[in-house]
């Protein structure tokens, strides 16, 4: 986080605030501070803004419990924009869903999370033309069954076969792996966000 501080006078009290998922990189919103709400943003670690119609401090996910949780911030080269980069709890949007932006990409691990996207328009095909829909329909252990041999082909190809071999049997692992998270109503978000509460902690 920088030392330096927005320059607030420049632009007369308020600035804006794209608040970015800070593990996947996806934009969820825009929203505005002024001084009070930067520095309570700073002193509680969850993200408030000052609230334009209403003319008063709003603490993110103080009605809905669907807060931003602090993680980085930093300025632009003007210090009249601030860049947030938080981890929501729940949805970010008003409407449910994950982004403002609607299904903006994600950059962080960005093909993995457009990835998670492509499954959920294959679920929405005819099992004959997609494999994701027919192993979603099999079950979760059948799901589970997949993640295990894809795992021991892996292994075993890191052991006794070719990179490319293993960048393939991997590939198939990452996929099902998806599938199975899918299965059990997860994301791959979930999956980053135990990674970064197990690297807060050591």
């Amino acid at each position: 986080m920088s030392d330096t501080r927005p320059d607030w006078e420049k632009m007369n009290g308020l600035i804006p605030a794209i608040v970015q998922h800070a593990l996947t990189g996806q934009v969820l919103m825009l929203g505005y501070m002024n001084e009070t709400a930067f520095e309570r943003t700073l002193a509680e670690g969850k993200v408030c803004f000052y609230s334009r119609s209403r003319d008063e401090l709003w603490l993110k996910g103080e009605t809905s419990g669907h807060f931003l949780h602090l993680r980085h911030w930093a300025l632009d080269c003007d210090r009249d924009t601030l860049l947030i980069q938080a981890v929501p709890e729940g949805p970010t949007c008003h409407l449910g869903t994950p982004s403002c932006f609607g299904e903006s990409p994600a950059q962080a691990g960005g093909f993995l999370q457009q990835l998670e996207q492509v499954l959920d328009q294959r679920l929405r095909q005819p099992p004959e033309q997609s494999y994701t829909r027919r192993l979603m329909d099999a079950g979760i252990q059948r799901i589970a069954q997949k993640v295990g041999e894809e795992g021991v082909e892996s292994a075993l190809a890191a052991v006794c076969e070719t990179d490319e071999s293993l960048r393939g049997e991997l590939a198939d692992l990452f996929y099902h792996v998806l599938v199975l998270l899918k299965a059990r109503e997860l994301t791959l978000a979930d999956i980053l966000s135990t990674l970064d509460e197990r690297q807060r902690k050591n």
